[in-house]
């Protein structure tokens, strides 16, 4: 999925009024199966597109944007559908899952998945242009070495949570491949994923938790990821809009990444409250990390890493060992750069050769609450342009910023 290059300021989700409607349908409508066993680097500034149009199902009091210059905009990356918290049940599918029984799912439609098992897969293995909804109402599935859900194709897929249920998705033993593909997460994807709903679900992986192999939506829920790989990770891009997020992980928190694509590897906070613990990257995007709007308290290695670092908008609070923030090479089609235009960001660095806010290109500050404790609050290898803003370092307010000196005078740190 290619993205189009548009501008957007900021996200603002409306209130979200739904209809929880909790009976399934006697006649099921859907069929399923039971089995066993080229951009330039400068002058791009993009957000990315849904996949395809849709109508907002469930509640006729959906969610929507709030009307701004940027709506029209923010309506190609989150569609009615993704931000409709509560689903409708009136046509769908239920499933209580066995022990040792896998669910196919290859019809579009929605489907209810309740109960308690231990090595069950819920596939889906539908047509291009269909859309599935997977409603958790009560879930808890321990697998050995499988993935819980897999999508192996369709046009998008829901993962929504009902008002109230508590759901536990895991994998305890060394993950199996498919064939040439690595399925290395509880919940693996092929296709768009959309996470939302009223609900909690929490995913417990030996190595990723969540992975998508196109673009990831949040919109809604409490999600809560315990990973030794990635926390979250998609090969085009991972979209916050609402939602609570919890991420512990071994390696990135949220990683975006496609090795065949470096336009692509983007990751967008518009909104929600996320606390990410990560070995290695808070947020790590290859391309661009935009913060918009929402809550971030981020414990790593290094906070957020992008080749290109954008924050507009939002509170980012940051603890970490090496960069704050770091913008760096990661992608050729990008300038590297470190923005910020807004937002309140608060850094506190640990000693040693670490920097708060580390630019290998241009460093912009127009705007925003910036407070960083730090030995060397910034380090920038390109131009400065530095118009406005509120800048603390270490207790004392500053109009001046001062570039970072690798052993002192005498050498701007590479």
């Amino acid at each position: 999925m290619k993205h189009p290059a548009i501008n957007p300021i900021g996200l603002f989700l409306s209130t979200l009024l739904a209809l929880n409607l909790t009976a399934c349908a006697t006649a099921p409508k859907t069929q399923a199966s039971n089995s066993k066993a080229n951009s330039s680097s400068a002058a791009v500034d993009p957000v990315p597109q849904k996949n395809s149009t849709e109508a907002a199902t469930g509640s006729s009091a959906a969610s929507s944007l709030r009307q701004s210059d940027n709506s029209a905009e923010l309506s190609e990356l989150f569609s009615q559908r993704d931000l409709e918290q509560s689903p409708d049940l009136r046509e769908a599918e239920c499933f209580t899952l066995q022990d040792g029984t896998d669910i196919t799912l290859n019809t579009e439609g929605v489907y209810v998945l309740e109960g308690s098992a231990k090595n069950v897969t819920v596939y889906v293995e539908a047509g291009d242009e269909d859309k599935i909804q997977l409603v958790l109402r009560g879930l808890q599935v321990e697998n050995d070495s499988v993935p819980v859900i897999y999508v192996k194709n369709a046009d998008k897929v829901f993962l929504t949570t009902v008002e109230g249920s508590e759901n536990s998705l895991a994998v305890t033993g060394a993950f199996t491949a498919d064939g040439s593909a690595n399925t290395d997460a509880v919940i693996f994807s092929r296709d768009d994923l959309v996470l939302n709903g009223l609900g909690a679900l929490t995913v417990n992986s030996t190595d990723n938790g969540i992975s998508c192999k196109d673009a990831l939506n949040i919109t809604g829920g409490t999600i809560t990821v315990t990973a030794r790989g990635h926390g979250l990770e998609a090969n085009d891009l991972i979209a916050v809009a609402d939602g609570t997020l919890r991420i512990t992980a071994n390696q990135d928190g949220l990683h975006a990444e496609n090795k065949d694509d470096d336009r692509e590897g983007q990751i967008f906070i518009y909104g929600g409250e996320l606390t990410v613990s990560a070995v290695d990257d808070g947020l790590h995007g290859v391309s661009i990390v935009r913060i918009e709007g929402g809550s971030l308290n981020i414990t790593a290695a290094e906070g957020i890493e992008g080749t290109w670092v954008q924050l507009n908008g939002g509170t980012v609070v940051i603890q970490a060992g090496d960069d704050g923030i770091n913008g760096g090479r990661k992608s050729a089609s990008y300038a590297v750069c470190v923005e910020i235009n807004g937002g309140t960001l608060e850094i506190a660095m640990g000693r040693g050769d670490t920097d708060a806010i580390d630019s290998n290109g241009d460093l912009k500050i127009t705007g925003g609450v910036i407070n960083i404790t730090a030995q060397s609050p910034f380090d920038y290898d390109g131009a400065l342009t530095h118009t406005g803003g509120t800048i603390t370092v270490n207790g004392v307010q500053s109009s001046e910023i001062t570039n970072q000196f690798a052993g002192g005078p005498g050498g701007r740190r590479r």
